[in-house]
């Protein structure tokens, strides 16, 4: 008791439950667990291998935010980041959420600050504001409207041409869309450190060795990665087109935990990540915060129902309205 009371006043510095786990089982013990207290687990596809494959749904931004809507469960363990535990929050305040990683948050949120962003928005007072996913509760509660990489196209034309857009936080995102639609949104400055990572030349030197392959990437990534890929689109959009594809070999732009799906789905293709500037151990692009979550860590947060995700009740009630307009539309 004294080890874990320790661990619960070390957890806000932490970020998780930092207790020794001595012969645990993690993948019996977690499906002990999700029995014994009614809990989901919704897990991202950028999650490490072990998560992915005991989750009970595994999908894109989209998919889990439905599934968070519509579940039955006592308790959401959400093996993503902080902005999507949140979500799953304020579409269910009177359930637990529990996220096994406080810390695991996202460079792409993090570059949209609350305050400068309700700056920015009183500077254009007739614009309506459309927002991607990946941003904090206070960020989705200043928002008209939600979206995904999977929705977003869908969403922007369904706004009168007339009406003036915000688009935040994703620039990269946002230029795609501003591109697709043909319109001219204001795009606040914003990207995800991962999409960015991407290095062209190496991808170019790595398409010389696989001439045949497909490029294929998410629109998060930087225009001149987008230039090089034959099909852009969503996480379960690239799932989707390499599983109904022809081709044989793929280099895949995004984050590499998507691969694991990719690799389960397609035995007999080849899929190759896109090289990132820096040199690291995967030679891939990976984030960090989607990785901090373990098997360890899932098992503790299921055990102690620690750390909780709560959501000011006011502020919840401004995000859910974005959030379910997006739903709506995604229906």
């Amino acid at each position: 008791m004294e080890i874990l009371e320790h661990a619960k006043r070390n957890l806000e510095n932490k970020g998780f439950l930092e207790i020794n786990t001595p012969n645990i089982d993690y993948v019996a013990e977690i499906k002990r667990l999700k029995k014994e207290k009614n809990a989901v687990i919704l897990a991202h596809y950028y999650q490490i291998d072990e998560i992915q494959a005991i989750a009970d749904f595994v999908g894109d931004s989209l998919y889990l935010a439905q599934k968070a809507a519509e579940t039955d469960a006592d308790m959401i363990v959400f093996a993503g980041v902080h902005f999507m535990a949140e979500t799953a929050k304020i579409l269910n305040p009177t359930k637990k959420v529990v996220l096994p990683d406080l810390k695991a948050g996202c460079s792409l949120a993090d570059s949209c600050p609350p305050k400068e962003f309700a700056a920015f928005k009183k500077e254009h007072p007739n614009h309506i504001v459309v927002t991607y996913i990946n941003c904090s509760a206070e960020i989705k509660a200043l928002s008209d409207i939600v979206c995904t990489s999977s929705n977003a196209k869908k969403i922007v034309d369904s706004i009168p041409l007339d009406q003036p857009i915000i688009f935040a936080p994703d620039r990269n995102l946002g230029a795609y869309l501003n591109k697709e639609t043909g319109r001219e949104m204001l795009l606040w400055d914003g990207a995800c450190m991962v999409h960015e990572a991407f290095s062209v030349e190496k991808l170019i030197t790595l398409y010389q060795k696989h001439p045949t392959a497909e490029i294929i990437a998410h629109p998060e990534s930087q225009a001149h990665i987008l230039k090089t890929a034959s099909y852009i689109g969503s996480t379960s959009g690239l799932l989707n087109h390499v599983k109904n594809s022809d081709k044989k070999t793929f280099i895949v732009a995004t984050e590499a935990g998507i691969l694991y799906q990719m690799m389960l789905d397609n035995p007999d293709k080849e899929i190759i990540p896109a090289p990132a500037k820096e040199d690291n151990t995967c030679a891939c692009s990976e984030c960090m915060y989607m990785k901090m979550n373990n098997m360890k860590k899932l098992y503790l947060c299921m055990q102690y129902e620690l750390p909780a995700i709560e959501v000011d009740k006011d502020l919840s009630k401004k995000a859910i309205v974005s959030i379910n307009r997006m739903l709506e539309l995604s229906k």
